[in-house]
């Protein structure tokens, strides 16, 4: 599994950089750096606001009783998309600002939801409770 893992992420990288390198070669290097740059930027302004409306949502939910699931999916899906954002990559780059944006997040959200449910019903999944303290 952890070479699988391990795989998967050197294969990431290596296209990530081929990405990088056609990208700059077809707009010149200065503008891939200033594109890398504004995605970076655009990542943690998308964090904060996407982020705090979320938060605030998850809030009002629970003052008024409810248990923020779906919520907190979509907490987990702008987190995940804004760090994509972050990361140098143009492929990191879409499906970041994919995570991100209200429209296209709820399928990712409906997809973690799937993942989450398999591994719960498949017994693989297990909360288990901190120390108590006395």
């Amino acid at each position: 599994m952890q070479r699988k893992g391990l795989a998967i992420v050197v294969l990431a990288v290596l296209i990530e950089i081929w990405g990088i390198y056609m990208i700059g070669r077809w707009i010149g290097g200065f503008w891939t750096f200033v594109l890398l740059l504004a995605t970076t930027v655009l990542g943690a302004y998308l964090i904060q606001t996407e982020g705090r409306k979320v938060w605030r949502q998850a809030q009002a939910q629970m003052q008024a009783g409810q248990m923020p699931g779906n919520t907190l999916l979509e907490g987990l899906c702008i987190l995940v998309g804004g760090i994509l954002l972050i990361l140098p990559g143009f492929i990191s780059d879409i499906i970041g600002i994919t995570m991100v944006l209200p429209f296209t997040r709820s399928l990712y959200r409906l997809f973690i939801y799937r993942w989450l449910e398999r591994l719960v019903r498949g017994g693989r999944f297990a909360v288990f409770r901190g120390p108590t303290r006395r």
